[in-house]
C-alpha cells in the first residue's frame, strides 16, 4: 500500500510524499508556479517532510523530484528574497541548508529525478542527493551573483563533483549549462530522453531494493562519513560498520540463502 502525505505551504505550493509497499519513497516539490520556486514557507514544509520520512523504518530508497515537466526546482523565490534583511536572510538560507543536509544525511540512498530547470536552490538540493538522473531537456545554473548574492551552502559540494575550475565558471558567471555538458562534467550520473526518465530512475531504485535494508543504511551512513574523513580514519570507520552489520541476522540469512542457491542438486 502506498501512503501519501501532502504538506501545503501557507504561501503557495506543497510537498507531497509517499512510500510504496516495496519501501520506495517519493518526495515531490510543487512550487506556486510551474518552475517550482521555493518560498520560505515551502522550504519549511520541505524540511519537515524530509524529517518525517527519515524516521520511517520501512523506507529503503528515496526519489526526489519536482512536479510537472518544466522544472526540478527553478530556484528560490526572488519575491521572497527581495524582502529579506540580514537576520531574516540568515534564517532563510539556514532553513534551505537544513533541507539539503536532510537529504545528505537521509538514512537511505536519495536519487534526484531531474527534468527541466535545476537552478540555484534547486541545484543545491540536487547535489545533496546521492545520485542524479536527468532528462536531456534539463538545464543547470547557479545565477545568484546576477541578483546580487553569492552562491552558498551546498554549492560547496560542487568542487568535489565537477572540480574547482568548473565550479568557478558556474558561480562567477551565472551561466546555465545543458544536460549533456552537466553529464560530461559529472554533475549528473545518468542522462536519458525525457520519455525514459522514470524507467531510468527505476533501474536504480530496483537494485537498491534487492539489497539488505540494514546494510544499505549502514552503507549510506558510512558514505557520508567518508566525505569528511582522511583515508586512514575512513578505513577504520569501515571496519566498525562491517562489525556492526553482524549485530542483526541479515548477513547470516542472506549469505546462507546465497549458499543454498549455489548447492548442486
Amino acid at each position: 500500500m502506498t501512503r501519501k502525505a501532502a504538506r501545503p505551504s501557507p504561501d503557495g505550493g506543497r510537498i507531497t510524499s509517499s512510500v510504496d509497499a516495496r519501501g520506495a519513497g517519493l518526495l515531490a516539490i510543487e512550487g506556486h508556479n510551474s518552475l517550482n520556486l521555493l518560498t520560505g514557507g515551502l522550504i519549511a514544509e520541505l524540511v519537515s517532510a524530509i524529517r518525517t520520512l527519515s524516521r520511517r523504518r520501512d523506507i529503503r530508497v528515496l526519489v526526489v523530484t519536482g512536479a510537472g515537466e518544466r522544472a526540478f526546482v527553478g530556484g528560490a523565490s526572488l519575491h521572497d528574497m527581495s524582502k529579506l534583511t540580514p537576520p531574516s536572510a540568515r534564517r532563510f538560507i539556514t532553513n534551505l541548508h537544513r533541507a539539503c543536509h536532510g537529504l545528505r544525511t537521509f538514512p537511505v540512498p536519495v536519487i534526484g529525478r531531474i527534468r527541466g530547470h535545476c537552478i540555484g536552490a534547486g541545484l543545491e538540493l540536487a547535489v545533496s542527493c546521492d545520485l542524479r538522473v536527468a532528462s536531456e531537456d534539463a538545464r543547470f545554473a547557479m545565477p545568484e551573483v546576477r541578483v546580487g548574492i553569492p552562491s552558498v551552502i551546498e554549492a560547496a559540494l560542487l568542487p568535489q563533483l565537477v572540480g574547482w575550475g568548473r565550479t568557478r565558471e558556474l558561480l562567477y558567471t551565472g551561466n546555465a549549462i545543458g544536460a549533456q555538458k552537466a553529464f560530461e562534467w559529472g554533475l549528473v550520473d545518468r542522462l536519458v530522453p525525457a520519455a525514459r526518465l522514470d524507467a531510468e530512475v527505476e533501474s536504480l531504485v530496483a537494485p537498491v531494493l534487492e539489497c539488505g535494508p540494514n546494510a544499505i543504511r549502514l552503507q549510506k551512513k558510512l558514505m557520508h562519513k567518508w566525505e569528511n574523513l582522511p583515508v586512514d580514519r575512513a578505513v577504520k570507520a569501515g571496519i566498525g560498520a562491517f562489525a556492526e552489520s553482524f549485530r542483526v541476522s541479515e548477513p547470516k540469512e542472506r549469505m546462507q540463502a546465497f549458499l543454498d542457491r549455489k548447492k548442486p542438486e
